[in-house]
């Protein structure tokens, strides 16, 4: 009875979820197909740690630190280099929206090394403070602060060059 229970909350918890989840995994890769296969080796992760998970003060700070842990983990390995297929736009087409815009802070932001991307994504799209993204990706605040600060120089930089080339 007790692992029935379980398995309705996990299946739950992650039919309500699982959007939100693969728009944070879209931001971090920039490839819905990997976002995909990112949100699924998370759950899985998620499902096999259930107990621990279900008795966290935030569900939600839980998951999407073991999504942002799942991402940085796959940076590292040698496979995802080799595989790597760079910047695919996005599946369906963005209504009432600056589409051009979207798409260059995408390519902006998938530029963007792994780290300083996860920092953005955690701060400005998930709207954590510099405590709970330093939490979430297992570092110091002040290392946040940096990357943080070094990702919006680069996005920056990003944004006037394309303003230079659009208006010269």
């Amino acid at each position: 009875m007790a692992k029935e229970s379980r398995d309705v909350d996990f299946t739950a918890y992650v039919g309500s979820r699982a959007a939100w989840l693969r728009n944070v995994a879209y931001l971090l890769c920039a490839d819905w197909h990997r976002a995909d296969d990112l949100v699924q080796e998370s759950i899985t992760k998620l499902y096999t740690n259930w107990s621990r998970a279900a008795r966290a003060e935030n569900l939600d700070g839980y998951a999407r630190t073991v999504l942002v842990n799942t991402f940085l983990a796959e940076q590292r390995t040698s496979w995802w280099r080799r595989t790597r297929t760079g910047f695919e736009a996005a599946d369906g087409v963005a209504t009432g929206a600056d589409l051009d815009a979207a798409l260059d802070l995408r390519q902006a932001l998938a530029a963007l090394p792994p780290r300083q991307r996860a920092t953005v994504v955690l701060r400005y799209f998930c709207d954590l403070s510099v405590e709970q993204t330093a939490e979430a990706m297992g570092c110091s605040s002040g290392n946040v602060k940096s990357q943080s600060s070094r990702a919006l120089d680069a996005l920056r930089g990003s944004a006037a060059l394309r303003a230079g080339r659009a208006g010269g």
